[in-house]
């Protein structure tokens, strides 16, 4: 049984039901399981009106609580958005708007808290806009974000995690302003990047070795992250482990066009003294 003063987070970009879905949900249901996470957030997840959508039959195939938070009305009643699924009860669940430009699709922030054995965890799952050249709208989103991050989930708190698909990479300024390596309005922030400080490597999620990703003729890029506020003054929200999931095939079927990425992060309070050497 894995240490309750660890949290297990990941993220992953459902591809809603685009390639072989019938061939892929199995794999997906198969593979997020594995996982035994506490949280998981979904990016990407369709459903239509007030019918249950993708992410409540991932759910229901984990036995998980869920969240659904639609981001673009598509048309006809279906909605495009993210989820947050866990094992653990789900409260106080909102869907926060992101701003988008009129003309493109919406984007929104799915914000629940998760009573994981070690306190409540404060989680976002976001998705932000997808197009290469629109930077600046990724960045009105990261700002937006962190704004919601501080009323939702304040620091003398729990540590929040953002999950999400942010259609950057790390050396983008959306990405760089999490990291607290630059600031955008005269405004900075820090959130523990996941995969740089525990994992090693390029860490691709959107990977051209999937034929899924390579379609779109587009580099291989980290575009997947799990972020932690921490660590704190009391050593709560470390990340200690990361790793990819998802990230191979079946008799040739993929899961999805992006992998999951997996994080454990340490949650309990510590003193300095708690902490051995490295």
């Amino acid at each position: 049984m894995r240490d309750p003063a660890v949290w297990r987070v990941a993220t992953f970009n459902l591809w809603n039901r685009q390639g072989p879905w019938d061939q892929r949900r199995p794999l997906i249901e198969a593979g997020l399981a594995a996982l035994d996470a506490d949280v998981i957030g979904v990016q990407e997840a369709l459903a239509l009106g007030d019918a249950p959508g993708q992410a409540h039959a991932l759910a229901a195939a984990l036995g998980y609580h869920v969240y659904y938070a639609p981001a673009w009305a598509i048309g006809g009643g279906l909605t495009f958005g993210n989820a947050i699924l866990s094992p653990h009860p789900i409260t106080d669940g909102a869907c926060v708007p992101l701003p988008t430009p009129a003309g493109l699709d919406t984007r929104s922030i799915a914000f629940a808290r998760v009573a994981a054995p070690h306190g409540p965890i404060p989680v976002f799952v976001t998705h932000l806009t997808v197009q290469p050249e629109l930077c600046h709208v990724r960045r009105a989103q990261v700002v937006a974000l962190a704004d919601e991050v501080a009323a939702r989930a304040p620091v003398d708190g729990p540590p929040p995690v953002i999950l999400g698909d942010f259609n950057a990479a790390p050396d983008a300024d959306e990405i760089r302003f999490l990291r607290g390596r630059t600031s955008l309005d005269g405004r900075s922030v820090y959130f523990a990047d996941a995969w740089a400080v525990a994992a090693e490597g390029p860490g691709h999620t959107y990977d051209r070795r999937n034929p899924y990703a390579r379609r779109s003729r587009e580099p291989s890029a980290r575009l997947d992250y799990v972020f932690v506020r921490g660590p704190d003054a009391r050593l709560r929200g470390e990340p200690i482990a990361a790793r990819l999931a998802l990230d191979a095939p079946t008799a040739g079927v993929w899961p999805s066009d992006h992998y999951a990425v997996v994080a454990d992060i340490y949650a309990a309070p510590r003193a300095l003294t708690d902490v051995a050497d490295d």
